[in-house]
């Protein structure tokens, strides 16, 4: 025997992924010495609280079904009894143990155990494959399930690996794979035990809470799991170390897809302002207009965009939040295209020629050596790289988004560039498609929206209202 003498296979539903918040809702151990099951135990578990209906869907344990079912606390000492002295075993190890721990403390009492993950098993002997999950490891070993997301089917798919990896690899081999398995990763700060691990594979937001449950951070990604460990990997550094050190707690919420998540990140930040986050821009956005005819200069004028309707603004070129952002591209204009700067409003004066003339950098309209017409023809040009994105759509539009993972769905209305609403229902959608709010327009909703299209396949995932 190359894995240690004394297992508990264990498995636990609960009513969330969230050790300190979440409760279990059944549990189911396989006991095994020296290869051999000795003990199969399982039962539900009253989480003292209503399982949310998507867990209910998910896992098919009902608030009914788990009613007359004893508490954590009933069932704690034969749950100590029957994983006492062995190691503890289970698939992403961690949120299981996290679990059981969570539950123990509690009841004001503590739980200790040596922990070896499936998972990182399956990583350290097949590290050929890319996915290690439960449902990957019954597809390609050919594993029988009876009972999928219930306590005691997953727990006897790892009893069906166990076996499998003690009759396919050499006693040293499995022994070195083990102890990979069993050691825990080093980590700048130490949270809760599960707490990580409980995070899903999903797209979503986090959330880095400090002392006095004062956020931190606030962040997005397609894989919360990954993404938030990384901010507690070995090797962090600078601010990234500091925010690791100070946290004192995670949270999460899962999206329906990534342009769900960049919607509600830009929303929150704007409200809460983390400290580690960048500061939100302001608010005030303005474009710039050409304003043909105009004899004196500038000849470009400044015209709002922040909270209009984009139907009426006509020709606009750039976004720009500060006079300073909107200068500087003109002369970096100026200087490509042989502007002149007075006639853009970058320099004062009436009479004579601008300072880039007699550095020879304009092509001299402030001079007498060419027209306006001439001059502005080639300004519009240079524009034409910064025009904003013309709508590629007739109407509104409708994106849906649909996460396999946790089953949540949004919908998305845009028209123009604009966020006209969103809704997480097909019912709280009719209502949005029955009055169509005005269309206010939004930088940061722009830039959001011309990235997410630019994204392959995104485009087809569009629906022109009318359809």
């Amino acid at each position: 025997m190359s894995l240690p003498d004394s297992l508990v296979l264990i498995d636990v539903e609960t009513t969330g992924a969230n050790p300190l918040r979440d409760r279990v809702t059944e549990i189911a151990v396989l006991r095994i010495e020296r290869g051999e099951l000795v003990e199969r135990w399982e039962t539900l578990v009253n989480p003292e609280c209503p399982i949310p209906p998507l867990i209910q869907r998910l896992v098919g344990i009902t608030d009914a079904m788990v009613a007359d079912a004893p508490t954590f606390a009933a069932v704690a000492d034969e749950v100590r009894a029957r994983l006492g002295g062995a190691v503890f075993v289970a698939h992403n190890a961690r949120f299981d143990y996290g679990f059981i721990r969570s539950e123990f403390a509690r009841i004001e009492q503590t739980f200790d155990a040596p922990v070896l993950c499936t998972v990182k098993l399956s990583r350290a002997l097949y590290p050929e494959h890319h996915r290690h999950g439960l449902d990957a490891l019954i597809e390609r070993h050919g594993f029988t399930c009876g009972a999928r997301h219930r306590a005691m089917g997953d727990t006897e798919v790892l009893w069906q690996f166990a076996r499998l990896v003690t009759d396919s690899f050499a006693p040293d081999v499995l022994a070195r794979a083990v102890e990979r398995a069993m050691k825990r990763p080093a980590r700048v700060v130490e949270l809760p035990e599960g707490v990580l691990e409980g995070l899903p594979e999903s797209p979503g937001l986090y959330y880095l809470y400090g002392d006095n449950d004062q956020l931190l951070y606030l962040g997005r990604s397609a894989c919360l799991r990954a993404r938030v460990m990384e901010h507690f990997a070995p090797g962090v550094k600078g601010k990234d170390a500091e925010l690791a050190q100070r946290v004192r707690r995670v949270d999460w919420e899962e999206s329906a897809g990534e342009l769900t998540a960049t919607l509600r990140e830009a929303e929150l930040l704007r409200r809460r302002c983390p400290q580690y986050n960048r500061a939100a821009s302001g608010a005030d956005v303005f474009g710039l207009q050409y304003v043909p005819g105009r004899k004196r200069p500038p000849i470009l004028q400044r015209v709002p965009l922040a909270g209009s309707d984009p139907a009426a603004w006509g020709d606009v070129h750039g976004t720009f939040r500060t006079k300073k952002e909107a200068d500087n591209l003109l002369r970096e204009l100026a200087q490509a295209y042989q502007l002149c700067l007075r006639r853009l409003g970058l320099e004062g004066g009436n009479e004579g020629p601008c300072s880039a003339h007699v550095a020879k950098r304009c092509a001299g309209v402030c001079a007498g050596k060419e027209s306006a017409a001439a001059h502005d023809e080639r300004l519009l040009g240079a524009l034409g790289a910064v025009k904003l994105r013309p709508w590629p759509w007739a109407g509104a539009v409708i994106v849906a988004e649909r996460c396999p993972h946790s089953g949540s769905e949004a919908w998305h209305m845009f028209d123009r560039w604009c966020l006209l609403g969103s809704a997480d229902s097909p019912q709280a959608l009719e209502a949005l498609r029955a009055e169509l709010p005005p269309r206010r327009f939004d930088l940061d909703i722009y830039r959001i929206l011309v990235r997410w299209l630019a994204a392959d396949g995104n485009r087809e995932r569009v629906t022109p209202l009318a359809a």
